[in-house]
């Protein structure tokens, strides 16, 4: 079993909002540089962007903020791969700090992976399959996600 840390921070003070909380778009960002991290993990670090001109879109996310988050917490961001296919990754981060015991935050999101000269969806390169297939397997005894595949809604008015 391998948990994958991806990325480590601390709360900046132009990050947290009038109640004194990380802010809501704060978040977002720590996870997208957990993705850049994953991304070099893969072989898209930005070397080989440049050079293969290959590059990864988020397609869709969704954030569940847990618990709130203050000003100067070290956090840190967790990374599951849930799937993979020739062209799309769907993952997993989730926020955590030593002072809060379970995910501050959690971030299920489907990335594509493209080529910029279109831009136009295109395979993932071998390299970065065997990656992914590397990872899969690291992580295959984790416990399962609590916040994959949840829909927002509420029930229409009467």
């Amino acid at each position: 079993m391998t948990v994958l840390l991806t990325y480590r921070t601390t709360v900046q003070p132009d990050w947290v909002d009038y109640n004194g909380h990380l802010r809501d778009a704060y978040y977002l960002l720590i996870f997208s540089y957990a993705t850049d991290a994953l991304m070099a993990r893969i072989g898209l670090d930005a070397d080989s962007r440049g050079q293969s001109g290959h590059s990864l879109f988020t397609l869709e996310a969704h954030i569940n903020y847990l618990h709130e988050v203050k000003l100067g917490t070290e956090v840190w961001v967790q990374t599951q791969i849930i799937g993979f296919d020739r062209k799309r990754l769907h993952l997993y981060h989730s926020l955590h700090s030593a002072d809060f015991d379970g995910a501050l935050a959690a971030s299920e999101q489907m990335l594509l992976h493209v080529d910029l000269a279109g831009p136009k969806s295109a395979p993932f390169a071998e390299h970065s399959v065997a990656s992914l297939q590397r990872l899969v397997a690291e992580q295959v005894d984790l416990p399962p996600m609590d916040y994959v595949g949840r829909v927002m809604g509420l029930p229409s008015p009467p």
